[in-house]
């Protein structure tokens, strides 16, 4: 499973910026879709998840400033659309993306827990 994020950027704080996912390859179905991110000395956290029935759960840091999204026409793409942004929101973004290989006939297999290279936001103050 291959997964391609793109749209990060440098932001004056107060902007905003739209990150995109899409994951490709041979697999059954995907479970959940979500973005972490990475600050630099700090360890990677989760910012937002949205499961494939549209549970979403935000970190408290982002909640009512970022919102995640799945594509309605391309259910293997998600977004992470970041308003408000603050110098603190600066980090390396990576996609994820959990999902279930094929199986036997029609039924899942085993699952795969795949990640993005990152793409780096960067909010100047």
């Amino acid at each position: 499973v291959q997964l391609q994020a793109s749209g990060g950027g440098l932001v004056q704080s107060g902007g905003s910026l739209r990150l995109s996912c899409a994951a490709s390859g041979n697999f059954h179905s995907i479970s959940s879709m979500g973005w972490h991110r990475q600050a630099p000395g700090k360890q990677r956290e989760m910012v937002a998840r949205q499961t494939n029935v549209g549970d979403q759960d935000y970190s408290a840091s982002v909640k009512d400033r970022f919102t995640i999204s799945r594509d309605d026409d391309a259910k293997n793409t998600v977004y992470l659309h970041m308003s408000s942004l603050k110098p603190e929101d600066t980090a390396v973004y990576y996609c994820n993306v959990i999902g279930f290989l094929h199986g036997k006939g029609w039924s899942p297999g085993r699952t795969f827990n795949s990640w993005g290279k990152g793409t780096l936001v960067t909010v100047s103050s």
